[in-house]
This record gives C-alpha cells, structure tokens and sequence, in this order.
C-alpha cells in the first residue's frame, strides 16, 4: 500500500478512528494488525519474513539480558545479527554476488554453470532488520533493557508509518512510547496534519513531477544537450530529496496523528556546507546506525589517522551496498568515503559544523554551491542503472552539445519555478527557525491559505494514486 493512494486515504481514517476508542493494550493489537495489514499488502508471503525477525530478536534480546555468561550472550547476538543478515543477504544481494562470481570466472576463461535465481525484494526489508538488530546490539552493550510484551515489540518492528522506509528507530526512542499511554493532543493532530500536507507536496507534488523529465534523460543521454543533461541531474537531486523526505514527513505526520513521535530524518541537506555537515542532515538514521554499529566498532577515529580514512571508507562502501545490489551504489559510497576523507583531513578530528551569519553569507553559499555539486557527482552513478551508463551520462555533460533530439527542459517553466520556489522557500523557514512545522505559527487564515495552496499545486500537478512508488522502496 502506497501512501500516495487512494488506498491509504481509506485506510488511515478507519485506523484512527477506531484506534481513539481503545485503550493502550487494544490499541497496540489493532495497531499491530493494521501494521501487518499494511505490509501484506503488497505481499502477504512476506509476513513471514517480518514473523521470524520478530520473533528471533525478541527472544535473543531478553536471553541476551538474562544471561550472565559472556560466551552464551555472544552466542545468542550471532544468532539474532545471522539470522536478519541470511535473510537480508539472501533476498537483496544472492544475485548480485552470484552475478559478479560468474563475470569474474568468465574473464578467467573459467565458464561455471552457477545457479542464478530471481528473488524478489521484499519491500522495507533493509528498514526493519537494521532495526531490529540494533535492539539486540543495545541489549548485550548494556544500553537498553529488552521489552517484555511481544505485542508491543512486533508493533515496534512494523509499526506501519515508519516500516517500508524509515525512519531506522532505535527501540530507545520508539518503544517507551509504545509501552505508554498516548495522550493525542490537539498539537498533535495539528502537527501530523502538516507534515502530512508537506510530505504530500513533496512527493506528490515535486517528486513525482520530475520524474519522468529526470528518467527521459538518463535513459537517452546521447539525445540530450550538455545543458540539459546537467539541469536534469539538479532536478534528480531535488526528486530524490524530495521524495525521499516527503515520505518521511508522510511518516512522522501519521505517528502524530497516533500520538507517536518519530526521529527527524533530513534537516535541509543541501544547505550544508561541508560533506560531513550533509550527512548529518541527511538520512539521518542510517547515518547515526552506520556511526553507531559499523564506523565505530571499527575503530573510529581513535587508531590514527590513515585507520581513520580506512574506517570512514569501509563505512560508506557498505553503507552504499545497503542502498543496494549494483557497483553503482558501491561507487556512490566511495566516492562520499572520499569526501568524508578529505573533509577529515581539511579540519582534522572533528570538522566543524558551520552556523550562519550575515558576516560570511557569501563564503557559506559558496561552500554549499561546492558541497551541493559534490553530492550531485555521486548522485550520477546512484542514479543510473549501470556503470557505463554513469559514465555515458558524465560525458554527455562535458561534451559541449547544443542540438539534441529531446526538447530541453525549459529553465524558467512557470510549473517547474513554481514548484521549486515552494519547496526551497519551505526549506528556508524549516532551516532558520529549526522547527518542521513552522508553518503553524501563523495566524489560523494564513495557516488555512497555506495549506490550500499546496494542497492545490499537488493535485494539479502530480494527483493521489498516481502509482509512483517511493524512490527508496527499492532499498
């Protein structure tokens, strides 16, 4: 079930309006069986998935606990990180290994017959099993303390709003939550209400109105101007964030409507002004569980500079491997390894995060200019489906072509000006005042106009059940 359907639009209002007339424990079992109603949805057989995961870390992480044996908790947190890893590995990365093995002894003049099968990526999966096994490693770190009530932690592990795309929770956050009454205030629904509407705006809006300008163009490189290939890489930059972000805004709207707050996940990316500064804004909870169970486990930044840069590397390579099964995410993850390097090596320990001020304005939008191109480089080999395709789509831009076969995207559109004036305004008064509902400050008939305004935009130009799925479902 996608949230930009008409599907979702029946769903919600029947799961909110039965879930206020319950108490805490029914409305954790309805909330549950909406969650599993939810996913089953696309695909009823990988419940299953969702079943074993739940049941596997519920038990490792209150063994875990229980446990006075150093070598049995080890044992036991083998068993929950194998278990969702097999699972992981088998569904999203069997093709891709068996794949690569097979060109490898292919260029060997070594011709195996390896059995290649076609799995079926279950949607979410790389969601919930980053989330479940950080509920394991807090355990035996002696970080948290396990949840008692498996109904309570089967809602943590697919709790709807969050589960095909994040926010990655950590159960610290998520599950004192769930294990308490929730008082669902006015604010509350005020807030979910908004940040649902700008979600929807968005995605709806702004997302899935690049799309097809952004797919034309990487398809058929070779039919575009220079000028147009690198505009429409800007715009991949803004679909991806925007759509990316909608879904979380979509997602944390929904768990204020529930009485549930949900991590922030993107603070304005593209403002930042150092590429260490992008990661802290965003993607926020990969970025924290990659610093948290890989980067730092690894050693950090505590054994020296050159094992720092090995540390930094090793993180973003498999942080892009998560992202997905292809070279190209491999590629997109090193190339951040590399700026985080360098950033590292510019300042040190511990780069700086910048605050603004009208005295270095101009320096600051330099640095965000440079930054903001950086991240659109990596974006290529994201976005393209292979290698040479990258490459292809990198000459293109520096070939210097001025007639194409495809009509070049008009630069000053009055659709295209209209809808990326409305998000960078949004992302100018989310940024200044650091608060993503800013919006009702407002007197209650400029809050009103405001929210007809981009309700309007997003029907007129992208329109609910659409079918356009998520970017990262994919992941």
């Amino acid at each position: 079930m996608l949230f930009n359907s008409y599907a979702f639009l029946i769903f919600l209002p029947i799961v909110l309006a039965v879930y206020y007339c319950l108490n805490l424990r029914a409305q954790n079992l309805w909330l549950l069986a909406a969650s599993w109603f939810f996913y089953g949805s696309w695909d009823y057989r990988f419940l299953a998935l969702l079943g074993i995961s739940t049941f596997v870390d519920y038990f490792c992480g209150r063994w875990i606990y229980q446990s006075t044996n150093p070598r049995t908790r080890k044992h036991l947190l083998l068993v929950s990180v194998i278990t969702n890893l097999s699972i992981l590995g088998f569904f999203k990365y069997y093709g891709f290994f068996v794949g690569s093995l097979a060109d490898l002894l292919t260029s060997l003049d070594l011709h195996a017959n390896l059995p290649m099968l076609h799995v079926v990526l279950p949607v979410g999966i790389s969601f919930y099993t980053f989330q479940t096994m950080s509920y394991t490693i807090d355990i035996y770190r002696g970080s948290d303390k396990p949840c008692d009530d498996i109904v309570t932690f089967a809602l943590f592990v697919s709790f709807f709003p969050q589960l095909v795309s994040g926010p990655i929770e950590r159960a610290s956050l998520l599950l004192p939550q769930l294990n308490e009454k929730r008082n669902v205030t006015g604010r509350c629904l005020r807030e979910g209400l908004m940040l649902m509407v700008l979600g929807y705006f968005k995605k709806v809006g702004v997302a899935d109105t690049l799309a097809p300008l952004v797919d034309t163009r990487f398809a058929y490189p070779d039919q575009a101007t220079s000028a147009d290939l690198l505009f429409s890489l800007y715009l991949f930059a803004i679909q991806i964030y925007c759509d990316f972000s909608g879904y979380t805004d979509i997602a944390r709207g929904v768990s204020r409507l529930l009485g549930v707050r949900l991590m922030l996940n993107f603070a304005q990316p593209y403002f930042s002004t150092s590429i260490t500064e992008f990661w802290h804004r965003w993607h926020i909870s990969l970025s924290t569980w990659l610093r948290d169970y890989l980067y730092i486990p690894l050693g950090g930044n505590r054994h020296g500079t050159w094992n720092t840069y090995r540390n930094l590397l090793t993180t973003m390579l498999l942080g892009g491997l998560w992202h997905g099964a292809s070279w190209n995410f491999i590629v997109w993850g090193a190339l951040h390894g590399i700026y985080l390097s360098a950033d590292r090596l510019r300042h040190g320990s511990r780069p700086p995060i910048a605050q603004w001020s009208w005295k270095n304005s101009w320096w600051m939008l330099i640095k965000m200019i440079v930054v903001f191109h950086l991240v659109c480089l990596a974006w290529i080999p994201f976005r393209a489906q292979t290698l040479p395709d990258s490459l292809h789509f990198l000459e293109g831009i520096f070939a210097g072509r001025y007639q194409a076969e495809i009509n070049a995207i008009s630069w000053t559109s009055n659709r295209l000006m209209l809808l990326i004036f409305t998000m960078l305004a949004i992302d100018i008064c989310q940024r200044a005042t650091d608060d993503h509902v800013v919006f009702l400050r407002l007197p209650v008939l400029l809050q009103g106009a405001f929210v007809a305004f981009l309700i309007a935009i997003t029907l007129a130009f992208g329109g609910i059940d659409a079918q356009v799925p998520f970017i990262y479902f994919q992941f």
